[in-house]
């Protein structure tokens, strides 16, 4: 028998013996239409449906991102339909080897994606846990741990997660809005990318996150260098080759940084090469063996190396001045990538929240006098209810005198001081971030955020012009920044021919576009977009738009608030929160 591995998705049409019961040809007709237009959604997602059985539908993909995205587009535009609703049908989601016969798929796999979906409520979008663990990373949306569940003819029982809300902004989210650059790209001068660190051997899953934290500590660093062009971390970690070439024609760097990592006992090593991309030759490479507590003297002296190497005019003292004062304790050190790894998720499912906090306290309590932890822990925090911002501040102003060259602290202070109101000292904050991290695009754009709010739009497109030189795959967070500027702007139908870049709906997105809707006198569209929105969370209201949108003149924001409402977006939540709305600085 011919086997394959394959994403299933089963999507079932809810009550429809009650609905055929009173009116069967009207029944009939709307089942067919939401059918049609689940079928249009997989196609689009590269999918392909290999059944159908009366009101349900089975599909199969080759992505795991793609099934989970055509499921929640899906679920949207039936919410948009007349006389329809985001209720109208549920999905289940699951991972698994099948047997190939003809255009047909059965088997094990097929029959839990099934049961998934026969255990799931209307509306709902059930994932395996299976699935669960290859899209968390790149998730358009949060999940809710159901817990293991016995499925009626399944022997195991299966652990399964339920789709929430679209997560917002996307901060670490590496899926590209755009396809890869086809054509070359000239290499820029002193320009390089650090591509994603490999783990040589052992136990890779518990050393994931050393080599994560190793890629994101060199690019941080030789981004804050201003003699170099740094690509950022997004686009690095979006490449599918590690063809240091097509690096090079896709990102337009001259030379690219690999290696991989190995901790054994007490020792780490590393294996590192700097190759210049024109021939793909390699400048230097090197193995360095160091006792694991030596390893920031390992990447200090990578960065000095690789600077020296790649533009010769970059001062060694300016390197020292710029680099991030380093924790005395190592064990610190490594809490603080644990928690980075966790922190990077807490979109996905809460734990990660706590599994973040909990991680950042310990580097805390292990090197008192190492500032970063205790900034990103209020990052962390910020996503729960119990986020309590004077406390936060006053956490964040002790990371900064620990070490007031950090830039990402600033830029967590400059997030507070604006959500607070203070856009005179959240201006300082940002741009001393910016100061001091010149080729960050995440500090760019987050700083973009901060001027389309200050009611400088326009300096946040060029800000967002450079973030998009940095990365040009382009993450989610960036287009959001951008859809927010142009309409402050009033430039509503650019606005929205840049919100259909994105490779999936936001809440964020959707709102504005529901405004520039209301703004261009076409009702229908933003109530159906108002509808679609609503199904991706039922408890949006007003409530979130003036909790995350703060602009610093309060008629946008009212504006905003109205033009949603107008369109039919409640004032308060129409369905209880599983938790209270956070504030998230991400």
């Amino acid at each position: 028998m011919q086997r394959k591995l394959a994403t299933i998705m089963v999507g079932d049409f809810v009550g429809s013996t009650s609905a055929m019961e009173t009116d069967e040809e009207g029944a009939i007709t709307r089942i067919d239409t939401v059918l049609e237009t689940v079928r249009t959604v997989v196609q689009r997602h590269d999918g392909r449906v290999f059944g159908t059985a009366g009101d349900a539908l089975l599909a199969e993909f080759a992505s795991p991102v793609n099934a989970l995205r055509s499921a929640i587009e899906a679920r949207a535009e039936i919410a948009a339909l007349p006389g329809a609703s985001g209720g109208d049908m549920r999905f289940g989601l699951h991972l698994a080897d099948v047997v190939v016969v003809g255009s047909d798929l059965r088997g094990d796999g097929v029959n839990i994606a099934a049961r998934i979906e026969a255990s799931a409520p209307p509306g709902a979008i059930d994932v395996s846990g299976l699935l669960y663990d290859q899209v968390r990373r790149v998730s358009p949306c949060g999940f809710e741990d159901i817990g293991e569940r016995r499925l009626k003819g399944i022997l195991e029982p299966i652990r399964i997660y339920r789709v929430t809300e679209l997560v917002d902004r996307h901060v670490y989210q590496f899926a590209p809005t755009r396809s890869a650059p086809s054509a070359a790209q000239s290499p820029r001068t002193n320009s390089i990318a650090v591509t994603r660190f490999d783990v040589a051997s052992g136990d890779v899953a518990d050393q994931w996150f050393l080599a994560e934290g190793i890629t994101d500590d060199l690019t941080l660093e030789l981004s804050r260098l201003k003699g170099l062009f740094v690509s950022s971390r997004s686009a690095a970690a979006a490449l599918t080759t590690k063809d240091p070439v097509e690096i090079g024609r896709l990102l337009g760097v001259g030379y690219v940084i690999s290696g991989s990592i190995r901790q054994v006992g007490e020792d780490l090593r590393v294996n590192i090469a700097l190759t210049e991309t024109g021939e793909g030759l390699v400048i230097w490479s090197d193995r360095i063996k160091r006792p694991f507590r030596e390893l920031l003297d390992v990447l200090d002296e990578i960065i000095a190396r690789v600077a020296a190497t790649v533009s010769g005019r970059i001062e060694q003292s300016e390197l020292a001045a710029a680099r991030l004062k380093r924790p005395e304790n190592m064990t610190a050190y490594e809490y603080y990538l644990r928690g980075l790894d966790h922190h990077r998720l807490v979109g996905v499912a809460d734990v990660h929240i706590h599994e973040a906090m909990s991680w950042f306290e310990r580097a805390m309590v292990a090197d008192p006098g190492f500032g970063r932890p205790f900034a990103m822990h209020v990052c962390s925090w910020s996503n729960l209810p119990s986020f309590d911002m004077d406390k936060a501040e006053q956490q964040v102003a002790h990371a900064l005198a620990l070490d007031p060259s950090d830039p990402e602290a600033h830029r967590i202070m400059g997030a507070i001081k604006m959500k607070s109101g203070d856009f005179v000292s959240a201006r300082y904050h940002h741009i001393r971030a910016h100061e001091l991290a010149p080729n960050d695009a995440y500090i760019l754009g987050r700083s973009a955020a901060f001027y389309v709010y200050a009611g400088e739009a326009e300096r946040a497109l060029e800000m967002l012009d450079r973030a998009e030189t940095l990365d040009p795959f382009l993450p989610v967070w960036i287009t959001e920044e951008r859809v927010a500027a142009l309409y402050a702007l009033s430039r509503f139908e650019e606005m929205m021919r840049v919100a259909v870049t994105l490779p999936f709906q936001t809440r964020r997105k959707s709102l504005y576009q529901v405004a520039a809707s209301m703004a261009c006198g076409n009702a229908d569209r933003a109530e159906s977009l108002v509808r679609q929105a609503l199904s991706f969370d039922p408890t949006l209201s007003a409530v979130y738009i003036r909790m995350q949108e703060t602009y610093a003149d309060e008629s946008v924001t009212e504006t905003l608030v109205a033009r949603n409402c107008d369109a039919g977006l409640p004032l308060t939540p129409r369905k209880p929160a599983a938790r209270k709305k956070s504030l998230s600085l991400r």
